[in-house]
């Protein structure tokens, strides 16, 4: 890994360039929870984030994913409990 603010060479698991003292993207990667409901919220971007970030960002990018996968269980719950409801209400009707 190289510092983006003087060059250097420096090693992967280094928070900040041993040379200029930059932060490197090690520090950056928090995983906050802004990242799983943006994933939850837009669950393509949160699909797309976690393909872009699963190398340089591993806690953001396994956010992301988490909120893109909760989002699609949530919609398949919706689905059946509202195709469920449906039969049930035909089933009543005498349909």
């Amino acid at each position: 890994m190289f510092c983006k603010n003087c060059g250097k060479d420096i090693p992967d698991n280094s928070m900040s360039c041993q040379n200029c003292g930059a932060p490197t993207n090690n520090q950056l990667d928090t995983g906050s929870n802004g990242w799983f409901l943006l994933g939850c919220c837009i669950p393509i971007a949160g699909l797309i984030l976690y393909f872009v970030w699963k190398d340089q960002k591993p806690k953001t990018a396994k956010k992301c994913i988490i909120g893109f996968l909760t989002a699609i269980i949530l919609t398949v719950i919706f689905y059946v409990v509202y195709f469920l409801l449906i039969m049930m209400g035909a089933a009543m009707m005498g349909i």
